[in-house]
């Protein structure tokens, strides 16, 4: 269908009391039959009633509850956070009553990776450094920027190990000053999961001596001994010492690890994280229905997808439990929208909170409108297993892991989870990385993508103009996600993003 002969709003439910914007709409343009844009002109993404809301009634978009009118609204007014609210209604959890078979694929794909020795599969094989504490930080990245390609002086320290992708220092601004429960065992695991990695293929942890998270109590509650070298500061002797014994340790391991080499590696072993940023009115339309697509492909190959972000999933629960495979699993995903609600309520804020500014210039207006379009990035197959923040994930399917929706966070647990690819879609353009997983970044519109095509790997505005279908975008999405798997660089990786974006998931008092 030629772009300029598409009607100028969308409609995503039959009975949805708003339409969505397709492109901008000056007043007096004709949405429907016997409706014009009033007085306001409304922006791209943007909501347009189509039939009168009173005071207190809900408005549905995707056929479902995402806010209530705070005044009277006419067919033909923009619908936003002038008129538009959050408000209590009962959910149906239904749980498991849209359980369905998984359709496998007949011909299971494939990608070319590295098959480590414990038999795991990796989609990039770089050195890692992990740190216990903020203090440690400085010394890794010294240790780290010794192996830094520089295209300015084209030197390049790796150039004789074409198989390693980098040396990566992972640092943090905690490890101290918290208190030994909760807090401190959700940032080894984290730390932990990162040290067992498929695409390191050795670690070292570095850490000050002093820290609350000592690497002695990392090790052995983590089972980490004999896994990776670690180093204290103090013990060392100090920052040269320890930065030379550090630099020492990564020139003696590169030989080792350079002698891996990608085989062909089933897509069954791909464990991709669903991300979303910088999200607009088009997300549900284009990206993560796009990106749902694909993962069901994966799913269908045998495969895993992660879907996370609690806070943006509030509202939208209830589709999930449906698909869960049982009640327990549901129960469980419930469970942590509750655990939501308390953890903000005691620290005075709220869960519509969430969309954040840039959210709402691009469209959104409530967490129930922007977790209805975020979960569409799950696709449709099984939801099988819900874990908690950076747990191991082992079970193959669609799963869910409890994460905050501040998208650095987020991913540092499921990459911490195990993901070995990232899938991350934006409407506003966020720029992101996810060493030592690749991360894929997904347009959901063309005004945006052309306009940071340099770090958009993906345009899936080609949707809203009508050029492919959400089935056609899915399927390139997911033929991407094999030829990155396979060693293909994406646009986060040529500016060498990931590592400044590891950030563990901070709970509990800084004492």
């Amino acid at each position: 269908m030629d772009a300029t002969t598409l009607p100028p709003v969308l409609r995503l439910a039959p009975d949805d009391g708003v339409l969505i914007a397709r492109i901008a709409l000056p007043p007096g343009t004709t949405v429907a039959p016997g409706v014009t844009v009033g007085e306001k002109r409304i922006p791209p993404g943007h909501k347009v009633a189509i039939r009168p809301h009173a005071p207190g009634e809900e408005i549905r978009r995707y056929g479902q509850i995402i806010g209530f009118a705070t005044g009277p609204i006419a067919p033909g007014d923009w619908v936003h956070t002038h008129n538009c609210a959050m408000g209590d209604f009962s959910k149906d959890y239904a749980y498991s009553r849209e359980v369905k078979a998984t359709a496998y694929a007949n011909t299971p794909a494939s990608f070319m990776g590295f098959r480590r020795p414990d038999g795991r599969a990796a989609t990039r094989n770089y050195i890692g450094i992990i740190t216990s504490v903020n203090c440690s930080a400085h010394v890794a990245d010294l240790v780290a920027d010794a192996f830094k390609r520089n295209p300015f002086t084209n030197t390049d320290p790796l150039a004789d190990y074409p198989n390693v992708d980098g040396v990566v220092a992972l640092t943090h601004k905690t490890g101290c000053g918290m208190t030994e429960g909760e807090p401190l065992r959700l940032l080894r695991r984290t730390l932990a999961g990162y040290a067992r990695h498929a695409n390191f293929s050795h670690v070292i942890a570095i850490g000050l001596g002093c820290e609350v998270n000592q690497l002695g109590g990392l090790l052995e509650e983590q089972r980490l001994a004999g896994r990776l070298r670690s180093m204290d500061i103090q013990e060392m002797g100090g920052t040269r010492k320890t930065v030379e014994a550090g630099i020492a340790f990564v020139k003696e391991v590169l030989a080792e690890a350079n002698a891996a080499q990608r085989e062909p590696i089933p897509a069954s072993e791909l464990v991709v994280a669903l991300q979303c940023g910088g999200s607009d009115g088009y997300s549900g339309i284009t990206a993560n229905p796009a990106l749902g697509y694909a993962s069901d492909l994966v799913v269908r190959h045998g495969g895993t997808v992660i879907l996370s972000e609690t806070p943006e999933t509030y509202g939208a629960e209830h589709l999930l439990t449906r698909r869960a495979v049982s009640r327990e699993v549901g129960e469980k995903l419930v469970d942590l929208m509750r655990w939501w609600e308390d953890y903000t309520a005691k620290e005075g804020a709220e869960m519509n909170a969430n969309p954040s500014p840039g959210n709402k210039a691009g469209g959104l207006t409530t967490i129930l409108e922007k977790s209805l379009g975020a979960m569409a990035k799950a696709g449709t197959t099984n939801l099988v297993e819900v874990y908690r923040y950076a747990e191991p994930v082992t079970a193959k399917g669609f799963v869910f892991m409890d994460t905050p929706g501040y998208d650095p966070v987020a991913a540092t647990g499921q990459v911490a989870g195990g993901a070995n690819l990232v899938c991350f879609t934006t409407g506003r353009g966020s720029v992101f990385g996810a060493k030592p997983a690749p991360s894929i970044k997904l347009a959901t519109n063309t005004l945006m993508y052309e306009r940071m095509s340099e770090d958009m790997d993906v345009n899936c505005g080609t949707i809203v103009t009508g050029e492919e279908t959400i089935e056609q975008a899915g399927q390139r999405i997911f033929e991407l996600m094999l030829r990155v798997a396979s060693g293909e660089r994406t646009k986060s990786e040529s500016y060498d993003f990931g590592g400044s974006e590891f950030a563990p998931w901070v709970i509990g008092a800084t004492m």
